[in-house]
């Protein structure tokens, strides 16, 4: 495992809920990508010297690091003063880094040419580019969001297309991804925006122990959340067709030959044209819609897991369980105990 690099700017009046959060995450993700790997090596068939488990910490695999514009103590909104560890002026690679969101109109903070010219760089390089709330505007005013889509606090939603009309506003979205640049509204946002680039890092395992360490329900995929010139709505009305009766047939028994007919395509034609317009073939497409809907009655129903597993097609037990554990990494029951652990009723 890599040394990954996670970079937070800091600046005036910023809000420090979009630093210690993020932090606390990776670390904590770091430590169970550990666990997992020493669990992993424990199960192999040489026991690893002490000396490697002493090279396994998570500050050797994962550095964080505040970056300022100048060495100079920044004071944050909440009246505390951080200082940075680095600067701008240090040339360091980042896998990650993240722009706060700002305290009130952000104008007076945003236009700093040599943090834009910065984070021009750091983009050019692939670094992903993360910022939350009204810390977008740094990204827009860097230009590095034009003609791309984004998202800022909806409180600013006015103000940011009036000052970047250039950029594509997303005012029905939390997320939005161009490339490597990122952009989350709120906090919330920026936890699952977090969830998921932990998840390319780590792998889905550890994401997801992460995710219910921190939060008590399972959020949805970042891939349904965020919006994305890739993942914006197709144009392909006959497979958006078969796709809304699939989620509302998903627990019948469905052949993929009865679709194609349903489209009036063949076989090939129809397998094809389904890949291209959703990036997973029809029988994927149908699993998750099963499994998804399994989601929401382990959530919002008293049924149990036989009852559920019938609701959504599955007569053997056991199969749905691998399979609800396999796109979710964490089997039915741990499911509903996780999503419904702050349900109450009287």
């Amino acid at each position: 495992m890599t040394n990954t690099q996670i970079g937070f700017v800091l600046c005036e009046r910023m809000l420090s809920s979009g630093l210690s959060l993020p932090i606390e995450m990776w670390k904590a993700a770091a430590s169970s990508y550990l666990a997992e790997q020493k669990t992993t090596s424990h199960a192999g068939a040489h026991k690893p010297e002490k000396s490697s488990f002493r090279l396994c910490r998570p500050e050797n695999i994962l550095k964080v690091n505040t970056i300022g514009i100048n060495s100079e103590p920044i004071l944050t909104h909440s009246g505390f003063s951080i200082t940075a560890d680095t600067t701008l002026a240090a040339d360091r690679h980042y896998d990650v880094i993240y722009l706060p969101a700002l305290w009130r109109n952000p104008r007076a903070v945003v236009r700093q040419p040599e943090l834009l010219e910065w984070l021009t760089e750091q983009a050019a390089r692939g670094t992903r580019i993360a910022a939350v709330g009204t810390g977008c505007c740094f990204l827009a005013e860097s230009g590095l969001l034009n003609g791309k889509p984004a998202t800022t606090h909806w409180h600013y939603f006015k103000q940011f297309s009036r000052d970047y009309p250039s950029v594509k506003l997303q005012t029905k979205h939390f997320l939005t991804q161009a490339d490597n640049i990122f952009c989350a509204a709120s906090v919330k946002a920026l936890s699952d925006l977090t969830i998921h680039f932990i998840e390319t890092i780590y792998g889905k395992r550890v994401a997801t122990h992460t995710q219910r360490t921190f939060f008590h329900e399972i959020r949805s995929q970042f891939e349904r959340q965020c919006y994305s010139e890739e993942n914006k709505p197709h144009p392909d009305e006959d497979i958006i067709q078969i796709q809304i009766w699939i989620k509302a047939n998903c627990a019948s028994d469905i052949s993929m030959q009865n679709l194609a007919d349903m489209a009036s395509m063949s076989l090939r034609n129809f397998n094809r044209r389904f890949k291209n317009a959703t990036d997973m073939s029809p029988l994927q497409y149908l699993l998750t819609a099963r499994i998804e809907s399994a989601m929401t009655m382990l959530q919002s129903t008293n049924l149990c897991i036989q009852e559920i597993a019938n609701a959504v097609g599955y007569q053997d037990i056991a199969h749905f369980n691998r399979q609800f554990k396999h796109k979710t990494t964490v089997s039915p029951g741990d499911y509903r105990k996780t999503v419904r652990a702050k349900m109450f009723s009287a």
